[in-house]
């Protein structure tokens, strides 16, 4: 019996040896939803079991890169990274034409947000000169203009959880997150303690780059993709985030007339 299940190990592990490795990106500004990490590595999250089930779907070994956002475009024009995923072809300056796109997996919503009790709806060409808490290295089309001629100043965090704690402490009025992480800060807020979403600011699809390299089962990960979205996967790892997240008061989208 002894030997049985040393043999039964042994043609696991090799199994798993025999998987070819694929590294995927993780950016240090991510934090819940959309992912947590512990020591350099995810425990849980949105893309994190986005990431798991990629690797289930594709056959591969999944290994994780956290880095700094600002040096993701280094990584990819080097090819340190095989799969970077939460990404819009729009926050690329250069295309590297050495990666394939994916569909289109997720629905990025970005809010400016407020404080309790701020009256909504609210259009930041409007807004007095003041500083907006926004992210590190992310990019704010919408604000960009504005931001440019010295209208609204950014005052950048690590990441989206530090950019809305200095926005519920009073660091400043307003601030910019994606819906899904307002709505998990908010979860367990009192009504009356919960930001408010002000404005539509930007909504875009997301899907994931992967490197086209023949060593790489490029391809198999791209099906995988389209069979996770297809069989509504990708759908439930988001509706285990968000089924008992509260909704925040958000005012109607508008259009920038610099853009």
């Amino acid at each position: 019996m002894r030997r049985a299940l040393a043999l039964l190990l042994l043609c696991s592990t090799c199994s798993l040896a025999e998987q070819p490795v694929l590294r995927f990106s993780i950016a240090e500004s991510w934090s819940m939803p959309l992912m947590r990490t512990e020591q350099e590595q995810p425990v849980e999250g949105i893309l994190f079991e986005l990431m798991q089930a990629i690797a289930r779907e594709a056959g591969v070994r999944p290994q994780y890169h956290v880095m700094a956002r600002l040096r993701l475009q280094e990584a990819i024009e080097h090819g340190d990274i095989d799969v970077r995923c939460y990404v819009s072809t729009q926050w690329l300056t250069d295309r590297p034409g050495d990666y394939l796109w994916s569909i289109p997996l997720l629905e990025q919503r970005d809010l400016l947000v407020g404080r309790p009790g701020n009256s909504g709806p609210v259009t930041p060409d409007n807004l007095p000169r003041q500083a907006i808490g926004t992210v590190l290295g992310y990019s704010y089309p919408t604000l960009d203009p504005l931001f440019a001629r010295g209208q609204l100043l950014r005052e950048d965090s690590r990441n989206q959880l530090l950019a809305l704690q200095k926005l519920q402490a009073g660091r400043y009025r307003h601030a910019v997150s994606n819906q899904l992480s307002l709505q998990w800060f908010n979860r367990q807020l009192p009504v009356q303690q919960r930001l408010q979403g002000l404005a539509v600011l930007q909504e875009q699809a997301l899907g994931c780059m992967v490197r086209n390299d023949p060593s790489l089962p490029t391809q198999a990960v791209l099906r995988a993709l389209v069979r996770l979205k297809q069989a509504g996967e990708i759908e439930r790892i988001v509706g285990r985030y968000t089924e008992s997240a509260v909704a925040p008061t958000e005012g109607p989208a508008f259009t920038h007339t610099s853009e």
